[in-house]
């Protein structure tokens, strides 16, 4: 994308209404939102260093057998435009020849998903007063002043923001097991190194440690590079993700679960799934249903109950949440089935280099001891939740000066509700610090998926846009 434009003057000469943190979709999606709200030729950047806006971790992948989690009728950019990703689809003639309502029904490659908002992001700059600049460089550090922030850049530039905005997406988890910090780094992978995972493919025998989302980007890209050898997946409930499915949806009030236990819950949900079948209606109809609730649904739990579900329920919970497309779940049957995807409950223990071997050990549910030989490691364990892990600078910078604490339980960065505000150490909203995405998960759970992001998007730039108003002189 070409933003290569010079920072052009605010209102207070020289500086910025607004810095957007983090070019992925969540941080472009804010920047749309301030661009066709703005009345005022506000000045807003967003800091970015990677070379193309809108694709984060979920949509930097080129490869065509990366399908989104979701139907394309379900991912507009904006909630009062359901049809928006639809009508860029068929413009770009992304699936020549194919009606509409078929199209909406599809899981489409996700890359279309980061062209799409690249393009609104251009429209919405072309026809709105403010003017946005792109910066390629990381903001490691902000320290307040009586007018906003001042940024620290990684080239060592300070810049000044009347306001900010945190957007910066999703992180990985490091590897669970000792030794592999020690190891080359051709022996580990990310599985969000798309290009890197199919290097892989060869007939070696390979670990894939997760069984979740990213377990499945990681199979469907080595197979499709040509990968023949045994692929081990390794995870603690060995859960692989379940598939969408087409049908009704059931007819029951999701609100009669807010005033139940975490217990009443989950015998309510078990209830409606069976009454669904019963119905002819898939159990998956149950959890699109209760699907808008989600937020609600865990801000209503006492502090108890969330622990006892991250304890003993959230992976149940992710499996049939956060879903794969039915052609997707169909291929990994069919590797399980000819024996070449093996699934292996069990905890890890070390990894090491033994000549020219890389040997992985661990502990199986049953009890007993297991060691795979294999060629490398891809790292597939997902996104880091944890506040204290966090391995940005700037968050961790955040949290060391008192700008930021840990959401509920330690997951994500404490943030208001509502109000999207970045909470300080002491609990008190900042009101020129906004904060979207993965960052909120303890505070709101429900926060990574674009129904969300588009939905805080929204709010955090009509509060920038009237915060700039009342500033303006």
């Amino acid at each position: 994308m070409a933003y290569n434009r010079r920072m052009t003057d605010s209102p207070r000469s020289g500086e910025l209404d607004l810095a957007i943190i983090g070019g992925g979709a969540a941080g472009v999606l804010v920047a749309i939102q301030v661009l066709r709200q703005a009345q005022a030729p506000l000045a807003l950047a967003i800091f970015e260093p990677a070379s193309q806006l809108a694709q984060g971790i979920a949509y930097a992948t080129p490869w065509p057998e990366h399908l989104l989690n979701v139907p394309a009728a379900k991912m507009s950019a904006f909630a009062d435009q359901p049809g928006d990703f639809l009508d860029f689809l068929q413009a770009a003639n992304a699936y020549p020849g194919e009606a509409r309502e078929v199209l909406g029904e599809r899981y489409v490659c996700r890359h279309y998903f980061a062209a799409y908002l690249q393009q609104r992001l251009r429209e919405a700059e072309a026809a709105g007063a403010a003017r946005l600049q792109i910066v390629a460089q990381p903001v490691l550090a902000l320290h307040p002043d009586d007018h906003g922030y001042q940024l620290q850049l990684g080239d060592g530039q300070t810049l000044h923001a009347a306001q900010v905005v945190i957007a910066t997406g999703n992180s990985m988890r490091p590897l669970p097991v000792d030794g592999a910090d020690a190891l080359p780094a051709d022996d580990v992978v990310e599985a969000w190194d798309y290009d890197g995972v199919r290097t892989l493919a060869s007939d070696h025998a390979l670990a894939i440690v997760g069984s979740g989302l990213s377990m499945a980007d990681t199979v469907l890209a080595l197979v499709a590079g040509g990968h023949s050898g045994p692929l081990h997946v390794i995870s603690r409930h060995g859960l692989l993700p379940l598939p969408h499915a087409h049908g009704g949806l059931p007819a029951f009030d999701p609100q009669e679960l807010l005033t139940m236990s975490l217990r009443q819950r989950l015998h309510a949900l078990r209830q409606h799934a069976r009454k669904a079948q019963v119905d002819g209606m898939p159990w998956q109809g149950v959890m699109d249903r209760i699907r808008p609730h989600g937020q609600a649904l865990w801000q209503s739990m006492d502090a108890a109950d969330q622990r006892r579900f991250l304890r003993h329920v959230v992976r149940y919970w992710d499996v049939h949440r956060h879903r794969i497309a039915e052609p997707v779940a169909e291929q990994l049957q069919a590797l399980q089935a000819s024996g070449q995807l093996r699934v292996h409950r069990a905890r890890l223990q070390r990894v090491w280099r033994d000549g020219d071997a890389l040997r992985l050990s661990g502990r199986e549910a049953g009890g007993g001891n297991v060691q795979w030989t294999i060629a490398a490691v891809v790292n597939a364990t997902g996104v880091e939740t944890r506040a204290s892990a966090l391995r940005n600078p700037l968050l961790q910078q955040l949290q060391a000066d008192g700008l930021a604490r840990s959401g509920p339980h330690g997951l994500g960065l404490d943030s208001s509700v509502p109000g999207d505000r970045l909470c300080a150490a002491g609990g008190q909203p900042q009101a020129r610090l906004g904060v979207l995405g993965s960052l909120r998960i303890g505070s709101l759970w429900e926060s990574l998926a674009v129904p969300e992001l588009r939905q805080q998007a929204q709010a955090l730039a009509t509060q920038v846009v009237a915060g700039a108003a009342t500033s303006m002189p």
